[in-house]
């Protein structure tokens, strides 16, 4: 499976971003998808993911700020970024895992995002 994100960018403090991610086949249809983030020289941590039921996750850094969405027909995701900050920098990756078999775990090549203050 290949994830295919886009959307990232350079933007100033305070401003917006809309990142994208599909699936390259369906075989992501029942897994969890989800956006994870890497800062230079700190670990990857999930921002946000949905089910393809629609229950939703956020980190509470990002909490009233990104919204995570879904289309099921293709598994695209969508993470809407607002009132972004200089700490939001980092590889954006978008992850789709399977939510019954831990072993089922894909990310995508990661898209660069860059808050200048």
């Amino acid at each position: 499976v290949q994830l295919q994100a886009s959307g990232g960018g350079l933007v100033q403090a305070g401003g917006s971003l809309r990142l994208s991610c599909t699936p390259s086949n369906d075989i992501s249809r029942l897994n969890i998808m989800g956006w994870y983030r890497q800062a230079p020289g700190k670990q990857r941590e999930l921002v946000a993911e949905v089910t393809r039921g629609g229950t939703l996750k956020y980190a509470d850094f990002v909490r009233g700020r990104f919204s995570i969405s879904r289309v099921n027909a293709d598994s695209t995701v969508y993470l809407q970024m607002n009132s972004l900050k200089p700490e939001d920098t980092g590889v954006y990756y978008c992850n789709s895992k399977s939510p019954f078999n831990s072993r089922i775990n894909y990310w995508g090549q990661g898209t660069l995002v860059t808050v200048s203050s």
